[in-house]
């Protein structure tokens, strides 16, 4: 009987769609009964997930390069040669990352969507309704960013699939073991 191996599955979109959703609903729900008490809406978490967002663009693109090369040599100095292999458990670091990351994502973009539409009936009658719409608008950029960067950062991480002929010329390539 042969032991099943841990993997990491892709992130399902209807997990995100389903998170998105229930805190959009949770936000109506807070925004709606609670707004009078709560702290004014500030500009820095729009900047905190603004600055992961591109953090991990900037480590998708690498991760993408280095991961789906084919056929390059080691890292040769300067800008235009084949950059080294990334290593496999920093892969998977990256691809855990990127699933934590859509999922927060899909939270702040449901929390901030189920705000905006709250804050847009409301500005004209409560003025601090006028002044958390701008904040709650970038953190729903934000947050669109950051879904996509990690989203793109899950996709880095996957080891592509192998030609036939270049699996062949690996064969041949490869010494046999003669024991």
């Amino acid at each position: 009987m042969s032991e099943r191996q841990p993997a990491l599955r892709p992130t399902e979109p209807a997990t995100l769609v389903v998170a998105g959703l229930a805190a959009a609903a949770v936000a109506w729900l807070l925004i709606s009964n609670l707004y009078q008490r709560m702290p004014p809406l500030g500009w820095p978490p729009v900047i905190i997930i603004g600055g992961l967002a591109a953090f991990e663009a900037a480590v998708a693109q690498n991760t993408w390069a280095r991961v789906h090369q084919r056929g390059a040599a080691p890292a040769r100095s300067g800008r235009g040669g084949p950059r080294e292999p990334v290593e496999p458990l920093t892969v998977a670091r990256f691809a855990v990352l990127a699933k934590a990351s859509s999922l927060a994502a899909a939270l702040f973009l449901g929390f901030h969507a189920g705000l905006v539409p709250w804050l847009l009936i409301e500005f004209t009658r409560l003025p601090d309704a006028a002044a958390d719409l701008p904040p709650v608008i970038g953190g729903l950029l934000a947050s669109g960013a950051l879904l996509a960067a990690a989203l793109w950062l899950e996709r880095a991480c996957r080891v592509p699939e192998r030609d036939e002929d270049e699996e062949d010329s690996r064969a041949r390539d490869e010494p046999e073991d003669g024991n």
